[in-house]
């Protein structure tokens, strides 16, 4: 926004040192004034006939008194433009930084040295606040990538199939409508996906009071014809746990959790527990399966965008999108709580959810 020239902080900052050594300094030959001269006596008459008298001595003072106050405006000036540099010389710092941003350039830190003021307080924010703004527009480029990537596949393999049905008229029409559906399905898929994590990266849903043991028993008996064919033992357990939240997002938090523990859940035969309670002055929200055991190093990875586990990748199986458990963090980071995912020892994963509860 265009502004309107006007001083600067430096000058300022020495007009304000400059004015007040000067009122400091007329407060000092005030108060000589007061407790001096008014007891001088104001005639010129004394002993010998050179007795002081006040007269003589304004006369006296007064130049004195004005060469001080020009040495104190000159001593304000001087001294304060300097002192004024040097204290806002960490601000000319940080600007530089902001402007270095401004141009694309987040990878600058100002790294200030010395001990901790005000300014330094400053200057760790900022570099916090870069590393942060770094970090989610590195994030925001992948996924966007990635996301390109993703929606490229069905894209592409409809117009392969539209090519080979207008090319092949004897290529059997059934099977090539059936193969579209497929891949205009899992675009459709990806499409909703993408938009519900943007809604719940902003946050911008309106609040409720939603008890998350009847959401797990709702996304529980969505999901139990598909643990019945895979064989899986599906048990909702618990208590009431209220939150404060939207209940459409909140479902698809306890949906995508289920689902994921049925579809990760091998072998066969094996189980997913659905737990509901209160925890201290939150509610709280944990689904654990049996499966393979999973590697440490790939927990961190699994609530990035467009990461899916090795066996369902290898089987094909319900390959979904790759955005369960991102839009899974996506909601419980908009909804202020936490996720937690821990391997169980004889294999598995036990997913934690936890949200502040509502009274």
């Amino acid at each position: 926004m265009p502004r309107r020239p006007g001083l600067s902080a430096r000058l300022k900052l020495t007009l304000s040192y400059a004015g007040f050594l000067l009122i400091a300094g007329a407060l000092l030959l005030g108060v000589v004034w007061v407790f001096l001269l008014r007891y001088v006596p104001d005639n010129s008459r004394g002993l010998l006939g050179i007795a002081p008298n006040r007269y003589l001595l304004v006369r006296m003072f007064a130049p004195a008194a004005a060469v001080a106050m020009a040495c104190l405006l000159v001593f304000g000036l001087l001294g304060g433009w300097m002192l004024a540099g040097r204290m806002l010389a960490p601000l000319t710092r940080i600007r530089d930084a902001a402007r270095l941003a401004e141009t694309g350039s987040l990878s600058h830190r100002i790294r200030m040295k010395g001990r901790q003021d005000e300014f330094r307080e400053l200057s760790d924010a900022f570099d916090a606040m870069l590393e942060q703004v770094e970090s989610h527009v590195a994030e925001q480029q992948r996924f966007a990538a990635n996301a390109s990537h993703e929606l490229r596949t069905p894209l592409a393999i409809s117009r392969a199939l539209l090519d080979v049905a207008r090319d092949d008229p004897t290529r059997d029409r059934g099977e090539i409508i059936e193969r579209l559906h497929t891949a205009n399905t899992r675009a459709i898929d990806l499409t909703e996906a993408l938009l519900l994590l943007g809604r719940g990266d902003r946050g911008d849903f309106t609040r409720e009071i939603v008890d998350l043991s009847l959401v797990a028993e709702e996304a529980a008996e969505t999901l139990l014809p598909l643990a019945e064919r895979r064989r899986i033992t599906l048990d909702v357990t618990g208590v009431a746990a209220r939150t404060s939240g939207s209940a459409e997002l909140l479902l698809r938090m306890a949906a995508n959790l289920v689902q994921n523990a049925i579809v990760h859940n091998h072998p066969a035969d094996g189980s997913v527990t659905v737990h509901t309670g209160a925890y201290g002055d939150g509610s709280v929200l944990r689904v654990e399966n049996t499966g393979c055991p999973l590697p440490p190093e790939l927990l961190p990875t699994l609530t990035e965008p467009f990461r899916r586990g090795a066996e369902r990748i290898r089987t094909g199986e319900h390959a979904g999108v790759g955005l369960g458990l991102a839009i899974v963090h996506s909601i419980v980071r908009a909804h202020d709580g936490t996720l937690e995912l821990v391997p169980r020892p004889a294999g598995g994963l036990v997913a934690t959810v936890r949200l502040p509860r509502t009274r």
